[in-house]
């Protein structure tokens, strides 16, 4: 099957109608972004152990082991479990892999998660600087160009794929149902999909020639609608998003597998964002 580069030129007047799309995706992307307990609002990446310990920035006394985490709380803390306040000492039973709560705490919430094998805590808070001092991510002009024809092609079963996080020494393993092959400038490609959020949606993590230049180093991702009953799938670059690690040090995102690192400059998509580039900044001063 040959897979063409780009769909057929649209309509001059369709244009606006393209960026006016683009625009409003953009802007929820963000909103959700920038939500009061989203990932710019968390303040701290805590790993479990079997030894009990406290954090500076939330209450109790934690730890963990095969019944998974464990808090006990002082007299004068709680938390809030299902909209109950929580006392004493707490449960929460064995988190499954990529799996969390959310409990509430004072000033914020607590996400008790497990990631890479591992027991994580990571509270939020509505007012940490990150959050109130974020500008919107910068981004290149949408362009019909970056909307590409593709082809998923299924493994004859789901491949367990290991691939590295950006908590260095960590792990993740995803089941990556198939590939997607598609074409830039003539230029055949193919990366490995794993499964996205909604039922039959992709995920494609990927660098590519901007990486490190424009674009942030470690990683970006593009989720892929559905395939139809031929396979066909639509690649659209111009929604190519950072993960929460491209904003904060507190994220266990993953890497991409090698064979997404894409030997051609992707110019469309977010940017490095203005955090970023600040850190850059200061480094080399």
């Amino acid at each position: 099957m040959t897979i063409n580069d780009a769909p057929a030129p649209a309509a001059a007047d369709a244009q606006p109608q393209f960026d006016e799309e683009w625009r409003q995706w953009h802007r929820r992307h963000e909103e959700a972004r920038a939500d009061r307990h989203g990932f710019l609002a968390v303040t701290g990446l805590h790993w479990l152990t079997s030894a009990p310990q406290r954090f500076p920035d939330m209450p109790g006394e934690w730890h963990t082991g095969e019944s998974g985490p464990v808090v006990a709380l002082d007299a004068d803390e709680v938390l809030v479990v299902d909209d109950l306040p929580i006392r004493g000492r707490h449960e929460f039973g064995p988190i499954a892999e990529r799996g969390g709560v959310t409990v509430g705490i004072d000033g914020g919430v607590l996400e008790v998660a497990r990631r890479g094998g591992h027991d994580i805590l990571r509270p939020r808070r509505p007012d940490h600087p990150l959050r109130v001092a974020y500008r919107g991510t910068p981004t290149y002009p949408p362009s019909r160009r970056w909307v590409l024809s593709g082809r998923f092609v299924p493994f004859d079963s789901p491949r367990p794929t290991t691939v590295g996080a950006a908590v260095e020494g960590l792990t993740h393993v995803y089941d990556a149902p198939g590939q997607i092959e598609f074409a830039v400038d003539g230029v055949p490609l193919t990366v490995t999909a794993f499964n996205g959020h909604a039922p039959g949606s992709l995920s494609v993590l990927f660098t590519d020639a901007t990486s490190g230049v424009t674009t942030y180093p470690a990683n970006r991702s593009l989720v892929v609608g559905a395939p139809d009953e031929r396979g066909r799938v639509t690649v659209d670059f111009n929604r190519a998003t950072n993960l929460p690690c491209a904003y904060t040090d507190y994220a266990t995102c993953p890497l991409p597998p090698s064979e997404n690192r894409l030997p051609i400059a992707v110019e469309a998509g977010e940017k490095t964002p203005y955090e970023r580039l600040a850190d850059s900044s200061a480094d080399r001063s």
